[in-house]
């Protein structure tokens, strides 16, 4: 499922006009993006979280050529589902 198959099915329970369904999912997407930019957890009850983590720096390898890459630290989103959501 693609983003524009969200819209569609907002739109479609929903019963309003796809405009509106793709703005409210846009808005829904900003605040979550806008939240995890800030630190803070994100959580879905019967779904999952999703938080920010620290990514440590290592070294890495090119897979066509085999040479060490180094990898920066920095930050990284990371989902954890809900022990509901695979029942």
């Amino acid at each position: 499922m693609i983003k524009a198959d969200i819209v569609s099915e907002v739109a479609r329970v929903s019963d309003i006009s796809r405009l509106k369904a793709e703005d409210s999912v846009e808005q829904f997407f900003e605040a979550i993006r806008e939240a995890l930019t800030q630190g803070e957890k994100v959580e879905f009850r019967g779904f999952g979280v999703f938080r920010v983590k620290e990514r440590k720096k290592g070294l890495g390898r090119n897979l066509k050529t085999g040479a060490p890459v180094p990898i920066a630290p920095g930050k990284t989103v990371k989902f954890k589902p809900s022990i509901r959501f695979f029942q």
